[in-house]
């Protein structure tokens, strides 16, 4: 991911302490622990080769990497369905890889529907890739519904408008990156108001270089985090620290679900950091997370093959970010 990406010798000037609690989070939080509280965490997809030697075994083949994936993560953003519409056939290849787990997809919206014209115009395209996630059944979770920066709240009875027509049973979150959805307080509060109505989750992104993204503020009884590595850089340690103590804080006071997502600018390292806040959460938060298993022999890239003119089939494979 190389939203939010800052130089390595800028890192150490950043303030990366979380803002404090809002005062509006009262009314999502029972105020008694939750016994029945879910803590999903993962990554930003399954397909990365940089993992082949660490997290899954030297020669596993393409296909397979979500077989493995599932044995480390109880969830995972899907971030191919943001660059195509799946069908319900194909999601439903994916869900069956976690057939008996509890684990849950977390789908990212097609992009032809929220990065390109009118979103009324794209009621088509909308309908197509809600019937697809459907495919994934009881292991879909949260849909992320994500604007780039030149979403302005220009367009914001637009978006209240496409947020409204959305159907009920199902869950989304929200990533706006703008920055005035967040430097002027009344559109900022407007939009928690609209999401809170419509109980929809506003992503909290915690990343270098937005950090007006890191707004705090729950909208629903459940929270949605997107969080930014740097290269297992030593702030990555005390920034997950610093979230352990807030998600235990969470935790105390009844929230419902949470969901926690590794970004890396180098994803290769993702893994490494997900062992230690993984440890961290179940030590301090007294879960039972999955603890991602690292080998420590070598990293072995698959070879390079060639297609000719033809390429492999794009079904099941991501670009990158």
């Amino acid at each position: 991911m190389e939203f939010g990406r800052v130089s390595g010798s800028e890192l150490s000037k950043i303030d990366f302490t979380l803002p404090a609690e809002p005062a509006n989070n009262n009314k999502w939080l029972s105020g008694k622990p939750g016994t029945n509280a879910k803590v999903y965490l993962g990554c930003a997809k399954w397909g990365y080769p940089e993992w082949l030697g660490k997290l899954y075994p030297p020669k596993t083949r393409e296909k397979n990497y979500l077989d493995q994936y599932v044995l480390h993560y109880n969830s995972v953003e899907v971030n191919a369905t943001h660059y195509k519409i799946i069908g319900e056939k194909g999601i439903q290849k994916w869900a069956d890889k976690a057939k008996g787990k509890d684990f849950l997809f977390c789908p990212k919206m097609y992009e032809g529907i929220t990065h390109y014209g009118k979103l009324d115009k794209h009621q088509f395209l909308t309908a197509e890739f809600i019937r697809g996630i459907r495919g994934f059944g009881k292991h879909l979770g949260p849909t992320l519904i994500q604007f780039n920066e030149r979403f302005s709240p220009k367009r914001k009875e637009e978006l209240f408008d496409f947020l409204s027509s959305l159907p009920d049973d199902l869950k989304f979150v929200l990533e706006l990156r703008h920055p005035l959805w967040f430097s002027k307080p009344d559109i900022t509060e407007a939009l928690f108001e609209k999401l809170e109505t419509l109980k929809i989750g506003a992503v909290i992104t915690d990343t270098a270089g937005r950090r007006d993204l890191l707004h705090m503020r729950l909208t629903s009884s459940k929270v949605f985090i997107r969080f930014t590595g740097n290269s297992l850089h030593p702030t990555d340690h005390t920034r997950c620290d610093d979230w352990v103590t807030r998600i235990k804080y969470w935790l105390e006071k009844g929230i419902k679900e949470i969901y926690f997502f590794m970004h890396m600018h180098d994803e290769g390292t993702s893994p490494e950091l997900t062992v230690y806040l993984v440890d961290q959460l179940n030590s301090k938060c007294g879960l039972n997370l999955i603890r991602p298993i690292i080998s420590t022999g070598p990293i072995v890239l698959p070879k390079k093959r060639t297609y000719g003119l033809k390429f492999p089939p794009l079904e099941g494979r991501v670009r990158p970010k």
